[in-house]
């Protein structure tokens, strides 16, 4: 199997938590440089993914980097826990728990049915721990200083919030949305809508599109690929 990663390609790389989509794309970036010894090479990647968050993340090189903008405006499926009765300030554990709410009323039928009234074009405002661009400042670096800022809400669409197992205060789910939906918020707005508090436990991408985690390898599994790649092309000269 020959790459031209010049005249582009789309990788598919499963990242594992504590990565940041910038982190995958300096290392892969990195490494096409010096195995292929060039000074500049275009890579990007086409949606991002939380630090904490595993699963799909698509990095595009070369002149595929033009896709990017399709690429990111394509379907996404994640799955995903929801921890049930207290809430963070980051919506997920990269802060710690600061309020906690009662659960005792919640039962399985109301997680379900509250699921389901997420489904189909809703109004969701991103966590301000997120990278949205405000004032020429990424929002979370507001947070981070405890300064206030105000985030607009926006329209997006789940096609379907299905929740696949109930271990209370542990919810586990599977959810398909669109672009721009930030399952973070998804998770705080369910357990409001619970009368309760919630936060994302884990999450996990597994599809874009078409494109699947089953077909993808972690970072360094992609930098042999690389090295393995510029070997062949030195051997067949």
């Amino acid at each position: 199997m020959s790459f031209d990663f010049v005249k582009g390609e789309v990788l598919l790389v499963d990242k594992e938590a504590g990565w940041t989509s910038f982190d995958v794309v300096k290392s892969i970036r990195g490494s096409l440089q010096k195995t292929h010894q060039l000074k500049r090479f275009k890579v990007g990647h086409a949606g991002t993914l939380d630090p904490l968050a595993t699963g799909l993340l698509l990095i595009c090189t070369g002149k595929a980097t033009k896709t990017i903008d399709s690429l990111q405006a394509q379907e996404k499926i994640y799955t995903g826990s929801i921890i049930l009765g207290a809430t963070t300030p980051s919506f997920d554990k990269e802060t710690e728990e600061d309020k906690h709410y009662p659960i005792d009323h919640i039962n399985d039928d109301l997680i379900r049915t509250v699921a389901s009234s997420f489904e189909g074009e809703i109004d969701q405002t991103p966590p301000v721990y997120s990278a949205i661009k405000i004032n020429g400042r990424r929002a979370y670096e507001y947070a981070r200083k405890q300064e206030e800022v105000a985030i607009k809400s926006r329209k997006v669409h789940i096609f379907y919030f299905k929740i696949t197992n109930i271990e209370m205060p542990k919810v586990f789910f599977e959810v398909k949305c669109s672009k721009g939906t930030y399952i973070r918020s998804l998770a705080r707005d369910f357990g409001h809508a619970l009368n309760s508090g919630a936060y994302l436990g884990g999450l996990r991408r597994t599809h874009i599109g078409n494109f699947s985690v089953d077909n993808a390898l972690n970072v360094n599994a992609i930098k042999e690929l690389i090295h393995s790649q510029k070997i062949h092309l030195n051997s067949t000269k």
